[in-house]
């Protein structure tokens, strides 16, 4: 990725949030890289080095600063076929928390070649996978010293890696200092809880309206202030909670306890669920040059496009949602939890079932799920993703190439382009997702189907974020 040297230097020298987690600043005499908010007092122009990631930063020789924190900087919102597989990498390498990653499993599972996706990776990052997974799961680890009560022993086996002798020799060597010196420059607290940064301006009461119309009985809960959901990854089992930091422009997230395994993972997918990753100046400048939108930009900063923290979940979620009303299609997720969702207990009284997972779906039988009052076609729908799922013919996370993603699913019996669309927008993280058919986007626009494509052609690569402001335009949380 080539940065501009003076645009990225004025922008340090404003503390211009825009650019936080856009680009990292190295200082050449202390050997320290640094967010461009930094707190501290900025270095002189010429002891400025700028780099595209924190891996790249690091690999040069540079270590994270205590003070402004690298490891919580925002992530982006790629949309560039390029972008979107480094992306999709950093994703990957995120959320599956793997002690030993792989460059070919990793390669694989994002539908390229190893040697393409290290070719892709050195040009954007200036890194190659291996270096950039090590540089994750170091950046991990600092934020569990500082953030949590967790052991040292907790933290090297949730951050990845292989033995507590490796991650203390890896630690000493990058950032030269030990793990339980890092923990003595921070303020752990009791439990599990993290914070997650953005770019404000977020509009959290409008993504929390959002959700709590959608939220699934028994395994989701949202009030006012809180999102609260059950957890299932991999053998571990809990429950998170989502609040507005007071402190600044971050996310608090608590979890149970029983999730500091796959703490990452659960980062993760917090983070995409909140679409933290979000570059509102980069999306309010494109749609506030159509009319239509902009009086609803200018009135709603921030708008985000809520993600999915479940894929599967949310692609159950949009079929039941078919040609029915919001509220009769969470009646209907309620009823689906309750039927073949597993028991959990846990300190909220409304929070008692485990969403059911892909391979206990591909297993029903279509009329056992009918049963329970669903639409037949829909139960079958519901089987066939399942098992496209299972059989890794359809990917429900961020996916590097959307486009196939879309086509697969439409390939299934009982989703046409609207449910492909809207999976992809949620599940993918695709901003330039774009369900132009939607019955209430017609409305809002006061167009033809045919017109309004035409139309959002101006829009991309955030025809997604357009199609929220157009429902938010009519009062209507589609």
């Amino acid at each position: 990725m080539v940065l501009d040297p003076e645009a990225c230097f004025n922008a340090v020298r404003a503390r211009d949030r825009r650019f936080d987690g856009r680009f990292f600043v190295a200082v050449s005499s202390t050997k320290i890289y640094c967010r461009p908010i930094c707190p501290v007092r900025p270095p002189k122009r010429e002891n400025m080095r700028f780099y595209s990631s924190a891996a790249a930063a690091e690999g040069a020789g540079f270590r994270p600063c205590l003070r402004c924190r690298p490891e919580r900087a925002p992530g982006l919102a790629t949309v560039d076929a390029v972008g979107r597989l480094v992306g999709a990498a950093m994703a990957g390498i995120e959320q599956r928390a793997l002690p030993y990653t792989r460059v070919g499993e990793l390669a694989a599972s994002l539908g390229v070649s190893d040697r393409h996706l290290r070719r892709v990776t050195e040009a954007e990052l200036g890194v190659s996978p291996i270096e950039l997974a090590q540089t994750q799961r170091l950046l991990l680890a600092k934020r569990l010293l500082s953030d949590t009560s967790m052991s040292l022993t907790e933290i090297a086996f949730a951050s990845g890696f292989g033995s507590v002798r490796r991650f203390n020799a890896l630690f000493k060597s990058r950032y030269g200092l030990t793990p339980r010196a890092i923990r003595g420059h921070g303020e752990p607290v009791a439990g599990l809880s993290c914070r997650l940064e953005f770019r404000p301006p977020l509009a959290f009461e409008i993504l929390l309206a959002y959700l709590r119309l959608r939220a699934i009985p028994g395994v989701e809960s949202v009030d006012a202030t809180h999102y609260r959901r059950t957890v299932r990854l991999q053998q571990h089992q809990g429950w998170i909670a989502v609040s507005l930091d007071r402190r600044g422009a971050a996310l608090n997230l608590e979890m149970s306890q029983s999730l500091a395994p796959v703490i990452g993972a659960v980062i993760g997918r917090v983070k995409n669920l909140f679409d933290l990753g979000a570059v509102p100046d980069a999306v309010s400048g494109v749609l506030s040059q159509d009319r239509l939108l902009r009086p609803i930009v200018q009135h709603l900063p921030g708008l985000r496009v809520p993600g999915a923290f479940d894929g599967f979940e949310l692609g159950v979620r949009a079929i039941l949602g078919q040609q029915v009303s919001v509220k009769a299609a969470t009646t209907l997720a309620g009823r689906w939890a309750a039927s073949f969702g597993s028991p959990i207990a846990t300190p909220f009284a409304e929070l008692n079932r485990l969403t059911p997972n892909a391979p206990l779906v591909a297993e029903l039988a279509a009329d056992s799920i009918a049963a329970t009052g669903m639409v037949g076609s829909r139960a079958r729908g519901l089987v066939a993703l399942a098992r496209a799922v299972v059989d890794n013919r359809v990917t429900l996370s961020y996916a590097a190439d959307v486009e196939e993603q879309i086509g697969r699913l439409q390939a299934l019996p009982g989703i046409g382009p609207w449910t492909a669309q809207y999976i992809a927008m949620r599940a993918l993280h695709w901003p330039d997702a774009f369900p132009g058919t939607d019955l209430m986007l017609l409305r809002a626009a006061n167009t033809t189907a045919r017109q309004l494509h035409l139309r959002a052609e101006a829009w991309r690569p955030w025809r997604a974020y357009a199609t929220h402001y157009l429902w938010q335009s009519r009062g209507v949380l589609a």
